[in-house]
């Protein structure tokens, strides 16, 4: 008997067309089914829209007046031309189950007629095609799930990937020459990222890297052809077609407050803080084209190491960082604390319309590799004492943005560095015109390089996904030194725009005029075109 009704129950929901179709928005928990299904109806003529021309009319009328299992809407509806949610088919079968065991345990006679096993036979006579193709349906379901996870990537892990592709030129001489030696080039960049998690929260990815931006040496080809590093791209700095593991990154958090980031390799200041800038304008594939003008010199730098990040508040976090420029090679001047260095702390606060955050680093370049400004600015403010002197930094920047209003937004940074001379000597100091004399330089010389810029975008301007904007910027520049300092001030004044095509393709062309390349009035306007096209997916 109960199995009679049961059976009965299900083949009644069962015809409803798209039974098993995503439930509405207003019934998609279990909280909302009980809602909005009203108590047991006594009748069938109290749900209004139900009429004896309907098919189903003597199905309803028997489960409701013979067994008393069909529960209608608060308005005195039943809604049988509607999808049937999960949640509401487990409250009904509920109910009629209920009921089935009340007449069970009251010992009811004569609970199932022969006309009731008619009804049912026709039901499954009429509906058998229905049937046969509901099991056609999930064969097929089981099937494509069971291929799914034959042939599915991970089950802990997922791959994103940023291929970009870019066509750039120059015009002007280059720094100290009487020619334009750049012509235009067609060159690209791809990352793919493994990203796993174990527990949920925590987060490890492992980059793939492969890109023909720089030469053979690791040198910019922009930077080599023009004589400058204010003319470089975001994103030209990787290998020369070779398919490298540059960066191995794990998050993970010890409380709702603190978190850690941990890496033995390709760890910035971007990958254990933020820039302070809006969405996406620090993006290489999506953001400001120019590698100056993405976000403050003061955030590149890195190695391997590790940082945690406090939240004070729910506004208010604080970053503490320590990375080594090579803690793989066990040599000296090299390893985890015997070589180069940097380390950050970070006070950054969020509003609801922008953030502003103050940082502080210090760092430490063994002899022929300082790069005090990141290669944003002169060769000078990169290396202030040459290529023979360890040099140590210390910097301090501001940076933030504001968001006036959905479609316009201003960004700014900051900031100064103290430079000293860690060893003495003779050392190939640049002269801002493209080469270098030899200066002696004492242990203890100090040199102060300064930097900023104030950036315009408009998100969404011109279509969605959209991003127009602007930024005028002073690289950085010697102003003070013991040794030398840059004869003037060099300006950036950039403008692109970020096309969006869809969710997955953008297309930026962008244009920056570098007045006063490497400081230094004698050389000439250095003008940079780029188009760049990013495939994210």
């Amino acid at each position: 008997m109960l199995k009679i009704i049961f059976h009965s129950f299900f083949i009644l929901f069962l015809v409803i067309p798209a039974v098993w179709a995503a439930p509405p928005k207003d019934d998609s928990n279990a909280a909302d089914a009980n809602r909005n299904l009203e108590g047991q109806v006594n009748s069938v003529s109290q749900l209004s829209d139900i009429k004896p021309s309907d098919w189903a009319f003597q199905a309803l009328q028997s489960l409701v007046e013979r067994y008393g299992c069909i529960a209608g809407y608060p308005n005195a509806t039943y809604r049988g031309d509607r999808a049937l949610s999960r949640y509401e088919f487990a409250a009904g079968l509920n109910a009629c189950l209920d009921r089935v065991n009340e007449l069970i345990a009251a010992g009811t006679n004569d609970l199932v007629k022969k006309e009731d096993l008619t009804v049912l036979q026709n039901l499954q006579t009429e509906f058998a095609t229905e049937l046969a193709t509901l099991r056609g349906r999930v064969d097929t379901l089981e099937a494509h799930t069971a291929t799914l996870e034959a042939q599915q990537f991970s089950t802990t892990t997922k791959l994103t990937a940023q291929i970009i592709t870019a066509v750039s030129d120059t015009f002007g001489n280059r720094v100290g020459g009487d020619r334009d030696d750049s012509r235009p080039y067609f060159a690209n960049r791809g990352r793919l990222n493994l990203e796993s998690s174990f527990t949920g929260k925590d987060l490890l990815r492992v980059r793939l890297e492969f890109g023909n931006f720089a030469n053979s040496n690791g040198t910019s080809q922009i930077a080599a052809a023009t004589g400058t590093g204010m003319t470089r791209l975001n994103f030209d700095y990787d290998s020369n077609e070779t398919l490298l593991i540059p960066h191995i990154r794990y998050y993970f958090p010890v409380s709702d407050s603190l978190n850690f980031v941990v890496g033995p390799t390709g760890i910035g200041y971007t990958d254990i803080s933020t820039t302070v800038t809006p969405p996406t304008i620090a993006d290489d594939g999506n953001g400001v084209p120019s590698l100056f003008g993405s976000y403050s010199p003061l955030f590149r730098r890195g190695g391997g190491g590790a940082a945690a990040n406090w939240n004070i508040t729910k506004d208010l976090v604080l970053t503490l960082g320590y990375l080594a420029s090579s803690p793989n090679v066990p040599s000296p001047s090299n390893g985890l604390f015997d070589g180069g260095y940097n380390a950050l702390a970070h006070l950054a606060y969020y509003g609801e319309r922008g953030a502003i955050g103050v940082a502080y680093s210090h760092g430490y370049s063994p002899a022929g590799t300082a790069n005090v400004a990141a290669g944003t600015g002169s060769v000078l403010s990169n290396a202030p004492f040459g290529n023979n002197i360890a040099t140590s930094n210390d910097i301090v920047g501001a940076q933030g943005f504001y968001r006036f209003s959905p479609n316009f937004q201003i960004h700014a940074w900051g900031g100064y560095i103290w430079a000293n001379a860690e060893s003495s000597g003779l050392s190939d100091v640049s002269n801002g015109r493209g080469g270098t004399d030899s200066l002696f330089v004492n242990n203890g010389d100090n040199a102060n390089v300064w930097f900023g810029a104030i950036g315009m975008s408009f998100p969404d301007v011109g279509g969605e996904g959209n991003l127009p904007g602007i930024l005028f910027g002073i690289p950085p520049r010697v102003s003070n030194s013991d040794v030398r300092q840059d004869r003037d001030n060099a300006y950036h004044i950039e403008a692109f725009y970020r096309y969006r095509l869809n969710d997955n393709i953008s297309v930026t062309p962008g244009f920056w005029v570098i007045l006063n390349p490497e400081n230094d009035s004698r050389n000439d306007t250095q003008y940079v075109g780029v188009i760049r096209t990013t495939f994210d997916f």
